[in-house]
């Protein structure tokens, strides 16, 4: 009777899940957490301290498929669902009230086991699939968390590391503290073999920046101007940093570039570079969009979808701006370029969106609102942009805003009327190209790049001089462009004007020679041979295998300059490599099958999905699949990586149809997972 009485309350008062903000505040959720990854379970001790504002016999925190095992405190009952965990008791109108509990869970979601690392991605609302949380922005908890692991990994989480203790021979706890509240989808964990490197900002902020062992010499590059970045936001916003400390750790198979975790970032470990991949492919403007958001998303947060360009418009536009400061205004311009540029395509299709609209795309929230605050800016001028960007998060600290709050401030501050610029702006689901167009011409950059653009249609004859100006100008973007007008044209007319990029000072401009031409001259091979070793991976990629195409005679001597070059995170340049040194003939015949072991070995799931979305490729290509590939195939094709999973699937989709494959998958079918076996039965039926 006592637990059929308990399912009918939890019935009855789930009617008001959405209103629970007005009946109760968590204050603070003290957590002891243990995960166990070969069964990739959760165990959990919870204390939860909440302020009731509405008498109430009913109280719930989100808690997906969790089974509550033991409860400490007396009074009140607690009991799980599908999806929540209820509190019971007799809870009156302005009491604080507390509660203790254990509990296990097998998330499907937000906590990942990605080999010798565990992470967490609660974006938006999911950390209730490990925590019970609230999965609503608008209550914001002080998290404590205490993690238990083993002794020979490093834990990182929100807030500051108050205390390391042994518990056993087998175990150690980490014991973080937060000072501040923050919504429940910034709670995070990272445990690996991580070591750090500890700096400070300007105004004392302790700072401390992750790397796997293996990737020391990569630490520099990586995280490179990281105290210019903090310095310069903390100046530019006007308010200090609000946390205690600042985090940045790169994990392996992340879901995204990056998130802003209060007090503790995790990034892709793709952004992990060396000097030469700085050059092309750096985490420059993930560091600080991620980091802005520690005022524009952490500090003040969204109240709802509908104003989700306050979160994502914001620290886009506050990263664009960090990258002014480090690359200059030409790049500023060039970036906020290339994204009207696709705004304005979305918007002529018909497809534009409002900056209001919850359902908008990423590129709507992103770009979109960091044009519309780069415009505001130029509208009211920069004395009061920043004052009313000061004012918006001192009067707004750790709660929740609206558009309307931003809004406010900025009227308050200013005399310009800023009502047709909502209404272009954060209404108007059309892309204001004319008002763009305007902005961009205020650089004379950006009026050099038009006047080039524009000679795209010009015979190459009756441009010559002024592209050969553009390139000798070494302007990144303008020398660039002039290289792309070269494509497809009469070699006999463009050989001098590739033979001045090729000699250009400018990395870009060879580089674009590079990427673009397709075929080599014996006129211009000596000086494409050098790009083999310039200071690009992406260079270094193209010119290898242009010039491996073009002159087979030379393709062993090319193969054996960039033997040793490994490229980005992904391994580019060695994928190419050995697939290129697998099919020239008598090139080290006698290492032929290392390197097919090696390439078929970068499919297996010891890689990361970058590694391993190349690799499939490459095999593919080369028809160098084998049962081992194929397993490594299925593997992918149940990745929690939803890209490289649905990528995975569509090659699978391919293979399948190979006489014999489906009939070879079936006599194993009880070696793969279950998970896999789901997979396979789908596909199989179909």
């Amino acid at each position: 009777m006592k637990h059929f009485l308990f399912i009918l309350i939890t019935i009855v008062t789930s009617v008001g899940h959405a209103q629970q903000t007005e009946v109760v505040d968590f204050k603070k959720i003290d957590a002891s957490i243990t995960f166990e990854p070969d069964t990739k379970k959760v165990i959990g001790d919870l204390y939860v301290e909440f302020h009731v504002i509405k008498a109430s016999d009913s109280l719930y925190l989100d808690a997906i498929g969790m089974e509550i095992t033991k409860i400490s405190s007396k009074g009140v009952q607690v009991g799980s669902t599908r999806d929540k965990i209820w509190i019971h008791g007799n809870f009156e109108t302005g009491k604080t009230y507390q509660t203790s509990f254990s509990y296990i869970a097998y998330p499907r979601q937000t906590l990942y086991f990605t080999g010798d690392q565990i992470w967490t991605q609660g974006q938006g609302k999911y950390t209730s699939h490990w925590l019970p949380s609230i999965d609503d922005m608008n209550d914001k908890i002080e998290f404590d968390l205490q993690i238990i692991a083993n002794p020979q990994v490093t834990v990182i989480a929100n807030g500051a590391l108050k205390e390391v203790n042994s518990i056993d021979t087998d175990s150690r706890a980490w014991r973080f503290d937060m000072v501040q509240p923050m919504s429940s989808y910034l709670v995070a964990v990272a445990i690996g073999d991580f070591r750090k490197k500890e700096i400070n900002s300007h105004s004392g902020i302790p700072i401390e920046l992750y790397f796997k062992p293996e990737d020391s010499l990569k630490v520099e590059p990586t995280y490179r101007h990281t105290r210019e970045i903090f310095d310069f936001l903390e100046a530019e916003i006007g308010i200090p940093y609000p946390w205690q400390n600042y985090k940045q750790i790169p994990v392996r198979d992340f879901l995204y570039a990056g998130m802003e975790n209060t007090t503790a970032t995790i990034f892709s470990e793709a952004f992990v570079v060396d000097s030469i991949g700085f050059n092309d492919r750096n985490y420059i403007n993930v560091n600080a969009h991620e980091l802005a958001h520690h005022w524009f998303g952490n500090l003040v947060t969204e109240s709802s979808g509908d104003h989700h360009w306050l979160q994502e418009g914001f620290a886009t536009y506050y990263a664009h701006l960090v990258e002014k400061e480090l690359f200059g205004s030409d790049y500023y311009y060039w970036q906020l370029y290339q994204t009207a540029e696709q705004l304005r395509e979305l918007s002529e299709a018909g497809k534009g969106e409002s900056l209001l609209n919850p359902k908008a795309s990423s590129l709507t929230f992103y770009e979109k609102g960091a044009w519309a605050l780069h415009v505001l800016r130029e509208l009211i001028g920069d004395e009061a942009f920043k004052t009313a960007i000061a004012n918006y998060l001192s009067n707004n600290k750790f709660g929740n805003v609206t558009t309307a709050d931003f809004l406010r401030e900025v009227r308050a501050v200013s005399t310009v009327d800023i009502d047709h610029w909502e209404e272009d702006w954060l209404k108007q689901t059309a892309f204001n190209s004319t008002q763009v167009f305007n902005s961009l011409s205020r650089s004379e950059f950006m009026n050099r790049y038009f006047q080039i653009s524009s000679l795209r249609a010009t015979p190459v004859m009756q441009k010559i001089g002024e592209l050969r100006d553009a390139i000798l100008g070494g302007n990144d973007f303008i020398g660039q462009e002039a290289v792309y007008q070269l494509s497809g044209e009469d070699r006999f007319v463009t050989h001098a004007l590739y033979e001045h990029a090729l000699d250009s000072d400018n990395l870009y401009i060879r580089q674009a020679v590079a990427v673009s031409m397709d075929g080599v001259s014996e006129r211009l091979k000596p000086k494409f041979e050098k790009l083999l070793q310039d200071s690009s991976y992406v260079t270094i990629e193209a010119a290898l295998y242009n010039l491996w195409s073009s002159f087979p005679e030379d393709r062993t001597r090319y193969l054996e300059i960039t033997r040793s070059v490994e490229g980005f995170q992904d391994k580019n340049v060695r994928q190419l490599w050995l697939a290129l040194a697998v099919i020239t003939e008598g090139y080290r015949t006698d290492e032929k099958t290392s390197f097919v072991n090696e390439l078929r070995g970068y499919t297996s799931n010891t890689y990361s999905f970058e590694v391993r979305q190349l690799a499939f490729r490459y095999v593919n290509d080369l028809r160098l699949f084998n049962d081992e590939v194929l397993d490594n195939l299925i593997d992918a094709s149940v990745h929690h990586n939803w890209r490289f999973r649905n990528a995975s699937r569509t090659l699978f989709s391919e293979i399948i149809k190979n006489p014999g494959t489906g009939d070879e998958i079936l006599k194993r079918l009880d070696t793969y997972s279950e998970k896999e076996q789901q997979f396979l039965q789908t596909q199989l039926k179909a």
